[in-house]
């Protein structure tokens, strides 16, 4: 369980901590002289029943607005900090606009520096407080008056933080591992640690893990909570890792651990539900915003259909990053512009991984995880969608999403890839469409190659498969080997085709054992011969002896018969005596004896060939 600070500067959120913990989170030396928390701060928290939950102590500085993101992302309830005395400030408002995008609904009020006023004063305050709360996800949040200073209302405090505590649901394990990286240093006798705070599943010590965006792999060699050694930490945990394997420099501090082998996946395009505050300005198509999601901070343009948002507006969109991000659907964002304008809205990712740079917003915002996996289903057409990105795009539990999946209809799973009847129906006409057409442009041919009809189906080999098996058990197709052809098809079976098979049959077989090459029979036959051939072939009517080569069979029976007459098994003969002992001329023996070392009717040697048992047919 994480709580995190919020509020504005000098209201004494880092005070508050220290009582409350006894941990001063000011801990680099520019904090100590201004008087200011800079970069985040991290105590453990002892509640009576409940045990030690994290506190991320954030800046309250308007400068310091990105760090401040960085802490809140991923924190279970919020501390939202007030002083009595000055009450609600500009940053108060823009980090309870913050909380509120990133939909933490769960919190505490504390209102500081109560010592500092009178009773009347107090109460005013806490009037005013209430006021700024309504409408945001903190509006029924609890005030507490207390004096860090005095030690006044940190009990009532401790069990307000109790109650609101139960209030959260415990986060589920039974997910990919993931962690923003918030800190990176190094430890002597550690090497490379890098700090966050846990958002999903569970990590334990020596489990290999990726560093994204940029790929890295390491080992953990050991893992801290506050300070203590943990074999296994959870998600809501604030989480010290020990790399190894990784250079301090390589680690980016807005990088992202996760477990090797789950399925995270960085991404520049996605797809979500957006929100504009009331005061936000116009934001068109080419207005690049700041995009605040966890520790990552990039630039992100919106496109939105039906032209610019407004102020107060919610539209699906499709955002592009300039800078990969690692995330999930349901995960939240904030969304920054440039000069005074500051916050001004956010959102919810609805689809992390579209199948396309230019993929289209979903229709609607709210969508159902229903909605959202029939859509993907369309979109996703004759690739299938594949089933292991469905946690991270739907942002939902492997449990869930089996869950989800047995309620289909229509719909069929295929090597882990889900497709729908229909796409299958449709690919199967365009199967026997591509047959029928090939046997028109090519009546030669005997068919169409199985590989071009894959690529010419789907991108996925599986799903092509699948639909030619489809279409030969409708009987639709005949598959031989590697050719598919119609049922009723026989290559070569019109007037012309037979005739110039004939033809060329017969030049083959006049031509005995020294026939003409593919290159001559071209120039004497026409670009009609390669396919001629391969019938013939099919048709155990010719011996392709090399690929430019074709003998009739006659030709290659006549020189076996030559070679049984002339040639002993066991003796080694030379090219020379080969060649007087066929009777033909090194243009067609090399290839006709290259032809018997395939078929191991010989065996070559330095000395020459020796011969086996030699058939009478090839």
């Amino acid at each position: 369980m994480i709580l995190g600070t919020a509020g504005h500067i000098d209201h004494g959120k880092t005070s508050l901590v220290r009582a409350l913990t006894g941990v001063d989170t000011d801990r680099l030396p520019e904090e100590k002289r201004r008087g200011i928390t800079i970069a985040l701060g991290f105590a453990p928290l002892q509640l009576d029943g409940v045990g030690t939950i994290g506190v991320v102590d954030v800046p309250g500085h308007e400068a310091f607005v990105r760090t401040m993101l960085a802490g809140a992302s991923g924190v279970d309830l919020a501390l939202l900090v007030i002083a009595a005395d000055e009450g609600v400030m500009p940053q108060t408002r823009e980090h309870l606009a913050i909380l509120t995008l990133l939909g933490v609904t769960a919190g505490v009020v504390a209102l500081t520096k109560s010592d500092l006023v009178d009773d009347d004063l107090r109460e005013l305050a806490a009037e005013e407080v209430r006021e700024a709360l309504a409408g945001s996800s903190l509006a029924e949040a609890p005030i507490v008056p207390v004096s860090s200073a005095t030690g006044a209302g940190l009990d009532d405090l401790r069990a307000a933080i109790r109650t609101a505590v139960a209030l959260v649901p415990a986060r589920a394990r039974d997910e990919p591992w993931r962690m923003p990286v918030d800190r990176v240093f190094s430890v002597a006798g550690a090497g490379t640690v890098v700090t966050g705070t846990a958002w999903t599943g569970t990590i334990a010590r020596e489990a290999i893990v990726r560093i994204l965006p940029i790929d890295r792999t390491a080992r953990v060699r050991s893992l801290e909570s506050h300070g203590v050694p943990a074999g296994e930490v959870g998600a809501g945990t604030r989480v010290a890792v020990a790399l190894v394997g990784v250079d301090r420099d390589e680690v980016a501090p807005d990088a992202v651990l996760v477990r090797e082998g789950d399925p995270w996946e960085p991404s520049r395009v996605l797809r979500a539900d957006i929100a504009l505050l009331p005061h936000a300005p116009v934001i068109g198509a080419r207005r690049w915003l700041r995009f605040h999601l966890g520790t990552a901070d990039v630039g992100a343009r919106i496109i939105a259909p039906g032209g610019p948002l407004g102020p107060g507006e919610t539209r699906a969109v499709r955002l592009r990053l300039d800078a990969p991000v690692v995330m999930r659907a349901g995960d939240r964002f904030v969304l920054r512009a440039g000069g005074d304008a500051g916050t001004i809205g956010g959102g919810v990712v609805s689809d992390p991984l579209p199948s396309s740079p230019r993929a289209k917003p979903w229709p609607h915002t709210g969508a159902s995880d229903a909605e959202r996996l029939e859509w993907m289903l369309l979109e996703s057409g004759a690739s299938g969608l594949p089933v292991a990105s469905l946690p991270l795009r739907l942002g939902l539990r492997p449990v869930l999403v089996e869950r989800l999946l047995k309620e289909l209809t229509k719909v069929v799973r295929i090597e882990e890839r889900l497709v729908r009847l229909s796409v299958l129906a449709a690919l199967r006409t365009t199967l026997v469409s591509l047959v029928e057409e090939t046997h028109l442009a090519q009546p030669l041919a005997p068919g169409v190659d199985r590989q071009a009809a894959r690529t010419a189906l789907s991108p996925n080999a599986a799903l092509a498969d699948e639909v030619i098996r489809r279409a030969q058990r409708a009987g639709l197709i005949v598959v031989e080997g590697a050719t598919l052809r119609a049922v009723a098809f026989q290559p070569g079976a019109s007037a012309g085709a037979t005739s110039a098979r004939d033809q060329l049959l017969d030049r083959l077989r006049a031509s005995g054992v020294e026939p003409p090459s593919l290159a001559e029979l071209t120039v004497e036959f026409g670009a009609q011969v390669p396919a001629l051939l391969k019938l013939l072939d099919k048709e155990k009517r010719i011996v392709m002896v090399a690929l430019d080569r074709p003998f009739s069979r006659e030709g290659v029976t006549e020189l076996l018969a030559r070679l049984r007459r002339h040639v002993k098994p066991g003796t080694t003969y030379s090219p020379a005596e080969l060649r007087d002992a066929l009777g033909i001329t090194r243009k067609w023996l090399i290839p006709f004896l290259e032809w018997c070392d395939r078929q191991r009717l010989s065996l070559r040697r330095d000395a020459g060939r020796t011969f086996g048992t030699i058939p009478e047919n090839p």
